[in-house]
């Protein structure tokens, strides 16, 4: 009998990947055969229905396996498809049949399938395939995984608690940060565990799973780097530059590991930038170079500018997606995500050992 696991979220951008894929390689470690599945594919970089979305392809180099794509990631929920399934041109009645077929290949002669979900918990709503349909369609238990940064959002995991009912096989908090720790330990998890809804566990946020390097950004934004320091250097958050220069120094100084967005004709700004110890980047907008002082002053502390042709607006927009889209690219990151688990989480309740 093989057993299934789904993982889920609250929402985007909690390590989901990581922590499906450090789930299968500690399963192996315990001497199961395992496979993997991503019915709704999301992490897409085109809206035109051909998948880019490179978890799957990850997931079958770490387990080698040999299953087809179309078999891994059966539905590209890319916005084309999407539009198409609100006009009424896709069947959820045989999108769900081909989801269960193709787990059915993937399943056989295997003790263990991982199954990925889609962005959140409700992603696929509209194809009646959300990440609970899903499991009662394979009958898997389900992993949710949360962030936890105020007492509001135990609100979302006992709503998602509800949702599942009997299919809940537990909660894992991941990204969080050291001064929510104790909070979490203490009160949030005794309360949810009194509701009834198991925490089986409490992972630290660490800066190589929750940002990304100055030189990816820049790769991602195809970027000029216009400054010979190094870009390995870790971003966290975005900074808009649109203030004055006295407003913008006061509120530098108060963020960390940030990249600082503004026009390339904003000296000022860059200038204040500059003199906060927390930003890790300059990334200037619409193709303007910055004065040769703001470049030597940059040099000088460090600090890499990335120069792009877009509008600020725009740019903000595409740095965002691109950190919350996630950093599990390579077996790296997802080796990092097993030895948290193995340290911060009950490996076998999560596995429904």
């Amino acid at each position: 009998m093989t057993h299934t696991t789904l993982v889920t979220s609250i929402e985007e951008s909690t390590g989901k990947t990581a922590i499906t894929l450090a789930l299968g390689l500690l399963a192996q470690d315990g001497g199961e055969s395992v496979g993997y599945m991503k019915p709704k594919g999301t992490r897409l970089e085109s809206n035109v229905g051909k998948t880019l979305d490179e978890d799957p392809m990850l997931a079958r180099e770490l387990f080698g396996t040999d299953d087809e794509m179309h078999q891994m990631e059966p539905i590209v929920y890319s916005p084309t498809f999407v539009e198409q399934a609100i006009r009424g041109r896709e069947d959820p009645d045989d999108l769900r049949e081909i989801v269960a077929e193709q787990f059915e290949a993937i399943a056989a002669d295997r003790d263990h399938v991982f199954v990925e979900g889609g962005g959140s918990l409700t992603t696929g709503g509209i194809i009646g395939l959300t990440d609970d349909e899903v499991a009662e369609l394979i009958d898997a238990q389900v992993v949710v995984v949360a962030t936890y940064e105020r007492p509001e959002d135990v609100d979302d995991v006992l709503a998602a608690a509800d949702r599942l009912g009997d299919r809940l096989g537990g909660v894992v908090f991941n990204l969080v940060a050291d001064a929510d720790h104790d909070e979490l330990e203490h009160d949030v998890v005794p309360f949810l565990e009194g509701r009834g809804v198991p925490v089986h566990g409490i992972v630290p946020r660490k800066q190589e799973l929750a940002g990304v390097t100055v030189g990816d950004l820049a790769e991602e934004l195809a970027a000029e780097v216009i400054t010979d320091v190094p870009t390995d250097e870790f971003v966290e958050r975005f900074s808009v530059g649109a203030m004055s220069a006295d407003e913008a120094l006061r509120h530098f100084r108060r963020t960390r590991d940030a990249a600082v967005i503004t026009g390339g004709d904003r000296s000022d700004i860059h200038t204040a930038a500059l003199e906060a110890p927390g930003i890790r980047c300059l990334i200037l907008t619409g193709g303007h170079r910055p004065p040769g002082a703001v470049v030597g002053k940059a040099a000088d502390k460090g600090v890499p500018i990335l120069l792009v042709r877009t509008d600020t607006l725009t740019t903000v927009d595409r740095a965002e997606e691109v950190v919350r889209s996630g950093r599990t690219r390579d077996a790296g990151t997802v080796e990092a995500m097993r030895e948290l688990l193995s340290d911060h989480a009950d490996v076998e309740g999560l596995l429904g050992h």
